[in-house]
């Protein structure tokens, strides 16, 4: 029997790799098997314990690897990455898969990375391609890259910058982003529903994520303090927050959003939504503010406004529906009040996603079986030169 690994470490991450996890087990018989392995932040506490809601999906989840999640300091960043090194290390030698599928930028993703390369487990890597200036995500991405043996990318810019990295071009595809399945796909609550769920009535809204930046020496306190005097000066406006990921200073951020969401009342924070409730919700926003990859890829989906705060997400493919700004609390209140103008909001309806059609996850299924199952794969890559 031939089998495929898929690594989720975040709820993110997992949100991307849904669709694809649902397409590739349809795959499954005799002489295929796709496990999922479950680690990171899923098996946190204090991130909300998300691997519940892999499970409430009726996904199968067929390992789980705790590793440590402190990030208060860069030792603990490290530490992180060298207990998923050793842990991974052993587990793809033990289960000896034809792949494992990897996505994005994370920096425990590196360290699966190394153990896919020690192991000869070749890498199957989601998400290659694209920039973030402003993140250290930036070069974790692309070392993955050329550790990677197959590139599914988002869009044709990011293809580019694959290939021109050295990775032939008959090994990257452009199938588009996985959250336009995710989108186009699932049986979104209304938004009424989506409201009720987290216990909210009817009211206009604008959903937000405010992560760190962490290629920056700056100052996490400040920074939280001109997001929430933003949130203040729109008392009519209810803003729905999801928690910061494992990132340096992202605890921290969480911290601050925890004590600040006991004074102002227009602040709902929660740990994780779920892709159905959080998805749902963006449906229905009069705009997505903070600096998370979903209001660059996510957002001009839904055809609604996104503030972009700061260079986290500097360099990426963007939208015309997107309005980036400084991260102080004039640049941020400029930028909403031209986000939920009208004008803007009927512009953003005629906006085109440049993140594919939502067939990406069934694509990027039949293409890794086929090279699993017809043994395409030799690790031997040449360098691949421009002319």
């Amino acid at each position: 029997m031939k089998k495929i690994a898929i690594v989720t470490a975040t709820r993110a991450e997992y949100g991307l790799f849904y669709p694809v996890i649902r397409e590739l087990r349809k795959y499954e018989d005799e002489s295929l098997k796709v496990d999922l392995i479950v680690t990171g932040t899923h098996l946190s506490d204090k991130y909300g314990n998300t691997i519940n809601e892999i499970k409430k999906d009726n996904i199968r989840i067929d390992h789980t690897i705790k590793i440590s999640v402190d990030s208060d300091s860069v030792t603990d960043i490290s530490g992180n990455q060298a207990e998923a090194l050793v842990k991974f290390t052993a587990l793809f030698k033990n289960e000896g898969y034809g792949c494992v599928l990897l996505l994005g930028d994370r920096y425990e993703t590196l360290a699966i990375a190394i153990a896919a390369g020690n192991t000869r487990t070749p890498i199957f890597h989601l998400c290659g391609g694209d920039t973030t200036e402003g993140a250290i995500d930036e070069w974790i991405r692309h070392s993955i890259s050329k550790m990677a043996y197959i590139h599914f990318v988002t869009n044709e810019i990011s293809r580019k910058r694959v290939i021109q990295l050295g990775e032939s071009p008959d090994r990257v595809y452009n199938y588009g982003s996985t959250s336009l399945d995710n989108i186009l796909g699932l049986d979104l609550l209304s938004k009424t529903e989506a409201l009720n769920s987290i216990d909210m009535e009817e009211c206009e809204y604008i959903l937000c994520t405010y992560h760190p930046v962490t290629m920056e020496d700056v100052n996490v306190e400040k920074q939280m303090c001109e997001f929430i005097e933003t949130i203040k000066l729109f008392p009519d406006i209810q803003f729905i927050v999801t928690k910061s990921n494992a990132d340096l200073g992202g605890a921290k951020i969480n911290e601050i959003l925890d004590e600040q969401e006991k004074k102002v009342t227009n602040l709902h924070v929660f740990t994780s939504l779920g892709i159905m409730r959080y998805l749902s919700l963006m449906k229905y926003a009069l705009a997505v503010l903070g600096n998370s990859s979903s209001g660059i890829i996510e957002s001009p989906a839904f055809k609604i406004p996104t503030v972009n705060i700061g260079d986290r997400q500097k360099g990426r493919l963007q939208s015309e529906s997107i309005i980036n700004c400084l991260p102080d609390s004039e640049s941020i209140a400029h930028a909403v009040r031209k986000a939920i103008e009208p004008d803007f909001q009927k512009f953003c309806k005629s906006v085109v996603s440049p993140y594919g059609n939502g067939t990406a996850a069934n694509r990027i299924a039949k293409k890794t079986v086929g090279i699993i199952m017809n043994n395409e794969i030799d690790l031997k890559k040449k360098f691949f030169d421009l002319e």
